[in-house]
């Protein structure tokens, strides 16, 4: 859906950020809306590079567990299994970059945690939308669903474009991640069981944030302190001629090599664990092997997954599905299980 269209991303926007904040009128809205293809489609936008949510392959019950949206007004298409209570802890809106002109809105995060328990592994997951999309409220319900198994959940805002361009929003995750480094053992985490995780843009920038040491390196840390990257869908390689890429990276093709995360990857690495749909956008599938051949010759763990009937959305959406393959396999990744 296009951005004149009668909702457009920033009016769903909106409305998921009163679902946030528990409006008993946004969830009332919510129930009627998530119905409609029209939605569908903004949600699109939002979650993935401003396409359209496919109805073959998506629930509006998966959305709304997705956004942490639950209710007897959505069980004529339910979720794909109830949620149940309780069993997380949830902390929002906290500031990772607590300086002189930091964005009160894109520079915080949220922390999910299993109730509880304590030394628990953690997943810092970044969200996606063309780097110019997107927010960290729409993963609420992805942050319920692994904190109840146990994974400790960081969700982050960073800015986007046209606001800032590259490098701005790998450094915001890279601010992120050393937040949590150095503060989630407050929240009963395990900093040296710290993974990074993201979808579409966001898969991007986890993959350049663990493979080119200078992001990490300005927070004084280096790429060893993350254990491991689950990259859904991801971007690997910014061409310079694609106009896709321009209002984030412009059109410098020296900038876009080192913003490519494939340029990074001929060396020793955290483990990789790389995914796209079997019906995902063009070149995704075909990037997402150069990286898994370029990973695994430079001797670096990294394994790769085709997610069968699933597309550009659907494939991050139903990780709050326990059945789902690739949650089951992201699981077992961080976990060791």
């Amino acid at each position: 859906m296009r951005r004149d269209g009668p909702f457009d991303p920033a009016a769903v926007g909106d409305l998921l950020a009163g679902l946030a904040a528990g409006d008993a009128g946004a969830r009332l809205l919510a129930d009627r809306l998530l119905r409609s293809t029209a939605v569908r489609s903004a949600l699109g936008t939002i979650l993935g590079e401003g396409e359209a949510v496919g109805t073959g392959q998506l629930s509006v019950g998966a959305v709304a567990a997705l956004i942490g949206l639950a209710g007897p007004g959505l069980a004529a298409d339910a979720a794909p299994a109830p949620r149940p209570a309780a069993g997380f802890e949830r902390h929002r809106d906290i500031p990772y970059h607590p300086w002189p002109g930091a964005d009160k809105v894109r520079h915080t995060l949220d922390v999910y945690c299993p109730k509880g328990k304590t030394a628990f592994p953690v997943v810092l997951f970044v969200h996606g939308g063309k780097w110019e999309w997107g927010d960290k409220s729409l993963y609420a319900g992805l942050g319920e669903a692994f904190a109840r198994d146990g994974v400790g959940t960081v969700i982050c805002n960073y800015r986007l474009s046209p606001k800032v361009q590259h490098p701005g929003h790998v450094e915001d995750v890279a601010r992120a991640f050393a937040w949590t480094y150095e503060n989630i053992g407050r929240y009963g985490g395990d900093r040296d069981k710290l993974f990074v995780s993201g979808h579409s843009a966001g898969g991007h920038l986890v993959s350049l944030l663990a493979t080119d040491p200078c992001y990490l390196g300005a927070k004084k840390l280096t790429p060893a302190a993350v254990k491991g990257v689950v990259s859904i869908s991801g971007v690997y390689q910014v061409v310079h001629t694609e106009k896709v890429f321009h209002p984030a990276f412009g059109t410098d093709e020296a900038v876009c090599r080192k913003a490519s995360p494939l340029t990074h990857a001929n060396g020793k690495h955290p483990p990789f664990l790389l995914a796209y749909a079997d019906d995902d956008y063009r070149h995704l599938d075909e990037m997402a092997r150069n990286m898994h051949a370029a990973l695994r010759k430079a001797g670096s763990p990294c394994d790769l997954v085709v997610c069968e009937r699933r597309n550009h959305i659907s494939i991050v959406v139903n990780l709050v599905d326990p059945a789902d393959p690739l949650r089951q396999k992201f699981l077992a990744f961080v976990t060791g299980k």
